[in-house]
Formats: structure tokens, sequence, C-alpha cells
């Protein structure tokens, strides 16, 4: 008879979470798609929605998509980060990860962008949860940032909202979509230079020993 022995592996905790890689991410894809929408630069195209389609995959979808799998397989399985916080990281990252492939590709293949209307609803809960998490943990930085998120995804709502059919295209869009996605626009500017600082504060943070508020 042959008996196996159980065996538990440990890893220590460690203090290199990978979150500045998806705020980098997805503050590069908000820098990017913030002055199209509000100040029409550059100009929609066929061509320009090829190029920021292949940034919103690359960006903001694979480097969240990443961590967000990074920090599941260290809070999961090898238990080497502890922060309950963490958990809620974890399901953002993977979820506006996955969300970013699919506005990536949307916007390459010129898919129609009404059914954004009815993804912002879940993902505004999803950001408003995300505040709710970091605020009552006392990190009021990360908090600030879903903050800017539930922004972002309410003018989403009504930036895709009722917009009208039209012959051989998409849609067309109403003064309140046009209203919205300027606002879009706005917050996601706003949002991703935040995101830039909380690299900047994450990075040095765990390569410097600085103690900036993360």
């Amino acid at each position: 008879m042959i008996s196996f022995a159980a065996t538990t592996v440990t890893f220590p905790a460690s203090a290199f979470v990978p979150l500045a890689v998806g705020f980098f991410g997805l503050g590069t894809g908000y820098l990017i798609y913030g002055p199209e929408e509000l100040f029409g630069l550059p100009q929609r195209s066929r061509s320009v929605d090829l190029t920021t389609g292949l940034w919103g995959i690359w960006m903001p979808g694979f480097m969240q998509f990443l961590t967000g799998v990074y920090l599941w397989v260290g809070l999961l399985w090898f238990h080497s980060f502890r922060a309950p916080t963490l958990y809620m990281a974890a399901l953002a990252f993977t979820a506006f990860g996955v969300h970013w492939f699919s506005l990536g590709l949307t916007r390459m293949l010129g898919g129609d962008p009404r059914p954004n209307e009815f993804m912002a609803v879940p993902f505004c809960f999803l950001s408003a949860l995300g505040t709710v998490v970091f605020f009552k943990a006392g990190d009021w930085p990360v908090g600030l940032l879903f903050v800017g998120l539930t922004c972002v995804y309410v003018s989403e709502f009504f930036a895709s909202m009722f917009m009208l059919p039209r012959p051989r295209t998409t849609a067309e869009p109403t003064r309140l979509n046009v209203f919205g996605e300027r606002a879009l626009g706005f917050f996601r500017l706003v949002t991703g230079s935040w995101l830039m600082y909380l690299t900047f504060a994450a990075t040095l943070n765990a390569a410097s020993g600085t103690h900036l508020s993360l």
C-alpha cells in the first residue's frame, strides 16, 4: 500500500504587488482615448480607430488582465499577498482588463457602440464597490481612483444611451450622447492623470523605499 503525505508549500509574503502594471496600463488607455472624446484629437477615422483599438487591447486590456491574474494567483494559490483589499483589486483589474479587450476590438472592427450603455451599468456598480472597499480600508488614493472610474462609467452610459439607428452605419449620436462623450473624455483625462500618480507612487514605494500615499 502506498501512502502519500500531504505537502503544504508556503511562500513568504511579498512586498512587490504588481499594482503599477495595471495602473500604468489603464492610465495610458485613458490618456489616449480622453483627448479624442473631449477635444476630437485626433479626429476619428478608420486608421485612427485601428490604432486606438490596438492600444486599448494591449495597454488597459492586457496589462490590467495580467495584473488581475497575478493577484489571484498570489492571493489564492501561493498566499504571497495577504492584504484583504487586494481581493477587490484582483476583481477590478481582471474585469476591467477583459472589458478593455472588448472595447479595443469593437473600436478596431467598427462595432456598434450602443450596447455600451448596458455594459456601463454593472461597471458602475463595480466601481462603486471599489470606492466603498478602499475608503473603508483608509486607502483614499485608490478610493479616489474608483470615484473617477464611477464617473467614467456614468458618462459612458449617457454617451451611448438612446443613439438613433441610421441606414448603413452603426448609430447617430444625439445631443445627450455628445455631452456624455465630452464628459467621458474629461473624466478619462482626470482619472488617467491620477493613475500616473498612482504608478509613480507604487513604483517609488517598492523600488526606492519612499512612502508616498497609495
